[in-house]
């Protein structure tokens, strides 16, 4: 049942720690069929050297397991609250990647310095408010989903793929589980440029809308024009 999807998850997490994003199990993909309303997610705590398209995790939108004997991510919660708010995700990827991490933890947005962050992300890479206690003592996975909606309240998911949880880490997303992934990888590069170049010059401030719109609309926009047709 679902193979395509199993396979696609299971790849896409193995892709985490071939880009270097993850030590050890910290971190996790999941992908959507939306015809279905069916989430594939890695289960917990399994290295990824033993991962296999069969041991990937089928549950509902309501969190109930459809197939699988092993554990789904206890990050589950989040990713079911983020497809259930944002109806244009396929795949949502979350991971403790150094850098993204670093400004996670320090609870600061990314600033959009320079155009390699122009052609992903429209704009400074938003952190979440700190969650309280009440929040991390009861449904503490769900409520991580929950303070990640409230942050994107104005904003665009599609145009802005990223998050940072504060003192946590980023959660990105994208049409599938491979585009997730991929955002993922960006994040964690603009993440590493940024903190070098305010330690070079404290003071940069972020690229104008001007080159911001010409380097995110190119690729994204109604009329962009980057790559093959």
């Amino acid at each position: 049942m679902h193979h395509k999807l199993k396979q696609d998850v299971c790849d896409a997490n193995v892709a985490l720690q071939r880009y270097g994003l993850v030590l050890f199990t910290w971190g996790n993909v999941s992908a959507i069929d939306r015809d279905r309303s069916v989430v594939a997610i890695k289960p917990s705590g399994i290295d990824y050297d033993d991962l296999t398209p069969e041991s990937i995790v089928l549950l509902d939108l309501q969190g109930n397991v459809i197939e699988g004997d092993l554990k789904p991510s206890s990050d589950t919660p989040t990713h079911l609250e983020l497809y259930r708010s944002f109806p244009a995700l396929g795949g949502v990827c979350h991971t403790h990647s150094t850098h993204a991490t670093m400004w996670a933890q320090a609870q600061r947005d990314i600033p959009c310095l320079g155009t390699t962050h122009a052609d992903y992300f429209y704009g400074p890479v938003p952190v979440t408010a700190p969650m309280t206690a009440e929040e991390i003592g009861q449904d503490y996975e769900a409520n991580t989903g929950k303070i990640i909606i409230r942050r994107f309240e104005g904003l665009d998911p599609a145009q802005m793929p990223a998050v940072l949880v504060a003192n946590h880490g980023p959660f990105t997303w994208g049409a599938s589980a491979a585009a997730a992934v991929e955002n993922a990888v960006v994040l964690e590069e603009v993440a590493r440029m940024a903190a070098g170049a305010l330690g070079i010059n404290s003071d940069q401030k972020a690229v104008s809308s001007s080159l911001l719109d010409k380097h995110y609309l190119r690729k994204h926009g109604e009329n962009a024009y980057y790559g093959q047709a």
